[in-house]
């Protein structure tokens, strides 16, 4: 899947009134909610609460990519003191609203741009298309929005469209973008552009990455070489290791994130496209298995959709559980 084109995006685009956090993540989470909140009905219309019903909330949990062990812990929350009683379906989502908040809440950490680095070096990493270019323009956003500073590094060298996707960002944002020739040394790219920013103050550089795991071999020595060639000048970068991963893949997640973890020191999580999939429940499955911060969540290929991680609003929206507007 293509990353979104930097045109098609506006901060205005929405004219109509603010919507809360909860209906825009209700709104952007619409396929995994319909399969969860369909499927608690489905399960739970005018019945007792016996194996048979628990076995199919179990299978639903499992469908709707929460893994395992989350799915085994929900039921037995729901089970608890309820075998034989009449339960509602709103009564059952929000139980498993609770449940899915509670195993989310310890993960849920903002990210922060600590000011007395400078430059706060953010190493963006994740696979070809799952979005790391965007995110790294929405978080440069973000940050100048706030009044920061910031520098963009094209360090996805071997995409010519990566490159060239940054660089429009660049000038739509009006932060520069330090880029090489296609095939360059990306380790060399990272250098000049931390010694760049280091030398003009700026507040926050993001520096994009490749994300070819077909040869995972390659990839590695890569990102060892950018990590040991920018320790050079500052032994503390990157300073944040955000990993970038597409909500349409499900499982292969996981895979992802114990891939990227070893070879580059993950420090949070970023997880976009939750908008295209019903699979949203991968990040309970994620904080479960890894407990990796995650920061923020795309919802929408608008700027202001790329949202922090509020693990209540999430877990609500998510089931269709009732929630603050």
């Amino acid at each position: 899947m293509s990353e979104t084109n930097p045109g098609s995006e506006s901060p205005e685009a929405d004219t109509g009134k603010k919507k809360s956090l909860f209906q825009r993540m209700k709104e952007g989470l619409t396929r995994s909610t319909r399969t969860l909140s369909d499927g608690i009905t489905g399960i739970f219309t005018k019945k007792k609460l016996d194996r048979a019903t628990l076995d199919d909330l179990e299978d639903l949990l499992i469908t709707a990519d929460l893994g395992l062990e989350a799915a085994a812990d929900i039921v037995a929350a729901v089970g608890k003191g309820r075998h034989d009683k009449e339960v509602s379906a709103d009564e059952i989502r929000n139980i498993v609203a609770d449940e899915i908040s509670e195993v989310l809440n310890p993960i849920a950490k903002p990210f922060v741009i600590d000011d007395s680095k400078k430059p706060f070096t953010v190493l963006m990493v994740g696979v070809n298309g799952a979005g790391k270019t965007t995110t790294a323009a929405k978080i440069a956003a973000r940050a100048k929005a706030e009044g920061k500073s910031v520098m963009l590094a094209a360090g996805d060298t071997f995409r010519a469209a990566a490159v060239e996707q940054l660089k429009v960002w660049g000038e739509r944002l009006n932060v520069p973008v330090v880029s090489t020739k296609i095939g360059g040394d990306a380790a060399g790219l990272a250098y000049e552009a931390l010694a760049r920013a280091r030398d003009e103050k700026t507040d926050l550089l993001l520096i994009d990455t490749a994300g070819r795991l077909q040869n995972k071999t390659d990839l590695m020595a890569e990102l060892e070489k950018i990590l040991r060639v920018i320790r050079k000048l500052d032994p503390d970068a990157p300073h944040a290791t955000l990993l970038v991963l597409d909500a349409t893949t499900g499982q292969n997640a996981l895979n992802q994130v114990d891939i990227f973890g070893k070879m580059a020191g993950v420090t949070g999580i970023v997880m976009t496209k939750l908008d295209g999939t019903a699979r949203g429940g991968i990040l309970v499955a994620i904080a479960k298995r890894f407990g990796l911060p995650v920061h923020m969540i795309g919802i929408g290929e608008q700027i202001d959709d790329l949202q922090p991680f509020d693990a209540k609003t999430f877990a609500r929206a998510i089931t269709g559980a009732n929630g603050q507007e």
